[in-house]
């Protein structure tokens, strides 16, 4: 496993839903692509369901993980895309996204709000870079 460690700067806030800071070591660096909320047959999951499109994309990014002998634990830092953003989304995509890393420490992370995706039916894209022996 390699050392993950999630810094806590003194002087930010601490939000329990997201690391401020990761530093890993590790042999390998692994880079995840945007994945949206889509099968393997490439059918849209959880069309107009936010949370659904999240926890799908969340299981999207853990077969990737899977593939290349990682898990959520390898994740240090995602970056979340979210058509026409509002705060009060935030929650939904919160709760959705935390179950893949109940007991161990969140990620870095970007939430960014976009005005559109590749495709119209998706409401949420995310990336991840992991770190992995």
């Amino acid at each position: 496993m390699p050392k993950l460690d999630h810094l806590r700067p003194s002087g930010l806030h601490h939000n329990p839903a997201y690391s401020h800071v990761v530093t890993a070591s590790g042999a390998r660096t692994i880079y995840i692509s945007g994945q949206v909320s889509v099968d393997e047959e490439g059918r849209v999951v959880g069309e107009g369901d936010l949370a659904a499109q999240t926890t799908q994309v969340m299981q999207n990014l853990g077969l990737a993980l899977k593939a290349a002998g990682a898990s959520y634990a390898n994740i240090v830092k995602i970056t979340t895309f979210v058509v026409n953003y509002k705060p009060e989304l935030r929650p939904i995509i919160g709760k959705a996204r935390s179950v893949f890393f109940e007991g161990m420490d969140p990620p870095a992370s970007t939430l960014v709000g976009v005005t559109a995706l590749a495709a119209p039916e998706w409401m949420i894209e995310i990336e991840a870079v992991a770190v992995a022996d």
